[in-house]
């Protein structure tokens, strides 16, 4: 089956969007404007309390209740270039290519561009721009400085050490330090909450609000790079949230094992992470309440997401994948750094509601056409669907049965690489994973274990071998390369 053959599919986990009625939201002649809140390494549980170390997200919150709650959305291509490109594009990255600079033809941008829209890219995310997804929009603004982002060097001052080499990720970087000491030292040492990242990117957003607020439509995406380490936010906030301790801040995680840290450090990594996300919800907050100044709501999409999420312990892993020469196990994509956040408000949808619909971010492009009644031919054919319908309460099949996260993988020497991130498969009650952390497969009921902690293969072993199926049947149906396939042979 030929790649252009995928979106003729049809069956239960995948809709023929030619036999679905169509009713947008806005008229074709008037199509609303559409907000993206992209949050990097923002964990589902933030705002749903699963963690050990509940986050507040007063401002999210209050969003929930003028928006819908996919429920069940997680990540598909993986990690954070891979995840913009299935956004932007609605085709998944990861059975063709590792993170590489946008080469897809489709382009959210530019396709909207086509029925009026003016489209600005704000974000502090570093990587972005190296991509070349700027080049995708009419405008772009990139706040510097994140992770290992050199704009200005300040030789005159010299840098200090902020963490230790054995307790953050290996790997060093210029003058032989590691992210976090750069990390302090490029952003001078800041002082006030103003001076972090999360305000200086929501002002902006703010500011071209006011700046074009009379024009529709428009595609603004704004990128926070933050709750992605170094986890830099005020220290009053990480106090509040352990209060107790009194060692050296853990704001970076090792990308290793979990046991390389003392309980006590470990809780402060948390503590570092929650409120940084806690300091990203607030300043998205500013950014709602500027819609309600200007009248916004009834004329615009909005969309918060992220692109993956962030081991904080879970597994005896901290980090999103193993990059730490001390660790020797794969990292399968389990649910705390998989399973993703999606909140959509637009004008006639049942806010306050929730929806347990799996998706992904391929088919977030799909649905925001079709909810503005568009009518719009690719480059080429979109790998996801749309869930216009479902999001407005129409009685649908379901959009897709079972979802597969996964990350560029090939075989090395005739080998899976022994500490590669691995695909799962996941359905409404099933995760599987196909490459366990030292051997074999895994497979765990989502039911009775949300973060996937205990293997149940050994009781349900057909369930792990339909889904592996399943898997090969993903990548076949995609028309993915046969090197891609092979892994799973």
């Amino acid at each position: 089956m030929t790649e252009q053959e995928f979106p003729k599919l049809t069956g239960p986990e995948y809709q023929d969007a030619a036999n679905r009625e169509i009713r947008p939201l806005a008229a074709p002649d008037q199509p609303f404007n559409v907000v993206i809140i992209n949050a990097d390494t923002y964990r589902y549980d933030n705002l749903f309390d699963y963690a050990g170390i509940p986050v507040m997200t007063p401002s999210l919150d209050a969003f929930a209740e003028r928006a819908v709650n996919m429920t069940q959305f997680y990540a598909g291509s993986f990690p954070t270039i891979p995840e913009r490109t299935d956004l932007i594009s609605g085709r998944y990255a990861w059975p063709w290519y590792p993170w590489q600079p946008l080469a897809e033809s489709n382009r959210m941008p530019q396709l909207l561009n086509q029925h009026g829209y003016v489209s600005q890219l704000i974000c502090d995310c570093p990587h972005l721009f190296n991509a070349n997804f700027n080049q995708a929009f009419n405008a772009a603004y990139h706040i510097r400085g994140q992770e290992g982002d050199m704009p200005l060097l300040h030789m005159n001052d010299p840098i200090e050490e902020i963490m230790p080499r054995e307790k953050t990720r290996t790997g060093h970087h210029f003058q032989d330090r590691n992210l976090v000491d750069l990390h302090r030292w490029t952003n001078r040492y800041w002082r006030c909450e103003e001076e972090t990242f999360p305000p200086r990117t929501a002002g902006h957003a703010i500011r071209w609000l006011e700046e074009n607020d009379t024009y529709r439509p428009f595609l603004l995406w704004v990128d926070f790079f933050d709750p992605h380490e170094p986890w830099d936010p005020p220290a009053y906030m990480v106090e509040a949230y352990d209060p107790a301790y009194s060692g050296t801040p853990m704001l970076h995680p090792n990308y290793g094992r979990a046991d390389d840290y003392t309980p006590d450090e470990l809780r402060n990594l948390r503590a570092h992470y929650c409120a940084e996300a806690e300091l990203v919800d607030r300043w998205v907050g500013r950014i709602f309440a500027k819609l309600t100044d200007l009248g916004l709501w009834e004329s615009t999409i909005v969309i918060f997401t992220t692109d993956h999420g962030m081991s904080l312990g879970e597994h005896n892993r901290t980090g999103k994948s193993n990059i730490n020469t001390r660790d020797d196990r794969r990292w399968p994509l389990y649910p705390e750094v998989a399973h993703i956040p999606f909140l959509i408000a637009a004008p006639g949808l049942p806010g306050g509601t929730t929806l347990d619909l799996l998706a992904q971010p391929v088919d977030i492009l799909p649905t925001l056409i079709e909810l503005n009644g568009l009518t719009v031919e690719p480059p080429d054919p979109f790998h996801g669907r749309s869930f216009a319908q479902h999001l407005q309460g129409a009685k649908q099949a379901p959009l897709r049965e079972w979802v597969v996260c996964g990350s560029f993988l090939r075989k090395q020497a005739g080998e899976v690489p022994s500490t590669a991130v691995t695909p799962m498969v996941y359905t409404h009650r099933w995760a599987y994973a196909p490459l366990a952390p030292q051997e074999g497969a895994e497979l765990f009921d989502l039911e009775t274990d949300p973060y996937a902690e205990t293997n149940v293969i050994a009781h349900h072993p057909e369930i792990a071998k339909d889904l592996h199926a399943k898997l090969v049947d993903f990548l076949q149906a995609l028309g993915a390369p046969v090197e891609a396939i092979e892994v799973y042979a």
